[in-house]
């Protein structure tokens, strides 16, 4: 299938273009001038992949959770392009994003993420892989990191920035449950095309219409001291 996958809930910006012929992507960490570089950057993908916006069968984005203009970016870009081609969409949780990246690379079939969801918090959510998918067996949720869910059994696989942050913390909450820590996974817009292809080829997409971002935190704005201190969302 041809499609566009856009993610950029994170530092990063990820983008991939898949057609017959194979994947072309980008991802950098471009913190907030993705919101200037996304356009560009499609549209260098699907000239060096060799395809116009109008022949892809569908557009892969990044729901969240994760920083609200990031999320809100992908929507708003997934959303305009697919209204301006006719396109259908899939949306793709940025931590099930993380945990397919881990399984990419490593085949590990457990996985705790924790994304840095800033103000001293994480985005949390952990997976077993069954079959060709993931059981979610703890919701995604935002929480202090000693207040994480407890998790069942050993050799989980420890996954995204979060653990760079509060790895210490994260740690002790699961003792001995962890094998491995990768704090360097980030969900990636590869990863969502295999998790979204499926879903296309199985009638499973959206209008585009129905693009939305996941919205785990209430709070949208900080107070002038916190920024004044630094902090995002």
């Amino acid at each position: 299938m041809n499609l566009l996958a856009i993610e950029s809930s994170t530092e990063f910006l990820s983008l991939a273009v898949q057609t017959a012929a194979g994947v072309t992507a980008f991802h950098e960490a471009t913190g907030p001038a993705a919101s200037q570089l996304i356009l560009p950057e499609i549209q260098r993908l699907l000239a060096e992949a060799g395809i116009q916006l109008a022949e892809l069968d569908g557009l892969v984005y990044g729901t969240g959770p994760g920083a609200f203009t990031g999320v809100r970016v992908a929507v708003g870009v997934t959303q305009g392009l697919a209204f301006g081609a006719d396109l259908s969409v899939v949306g793709v949780s940025s931590v099930q994003a993380v945990a397919q990246a881990v399984w990419l690379e490593t085949r590990a079939e457990k996985v705790i993420v924790c994304l840095d969801a800033r103000m001293g918090e994480v985005y949390h959510a952990a997976f077993i892989r069954q079959q060709d998918g993931w059981l979610q067996v703890s919701p995604t949720m935002v929480c202090k990191p000693h207040e994480v869910p407890a998790v069942e059994g050993g050799d989980w696989l420890a996954a995204g920035a979060g653990w760079g942050v509060f790895g210490e913390v994260l740690s002790a909450q699961y003792s001995q449950q962890i094998s491995q820590v990768r704090a360097d996974m980030m969900p990636t817009a590869q990863a969502m095309l295999t998790i979204a292809t499926p879903q296309f080829l199985a009638g499973d997409a959206q209008p585009a219409q129905q693009a939305a971002p996941l919205y785990i935190r209430n709070r949208v704005a900080l107070t002038a001291a916190e920024r004044a201190q630094g902090q995002t969302l």
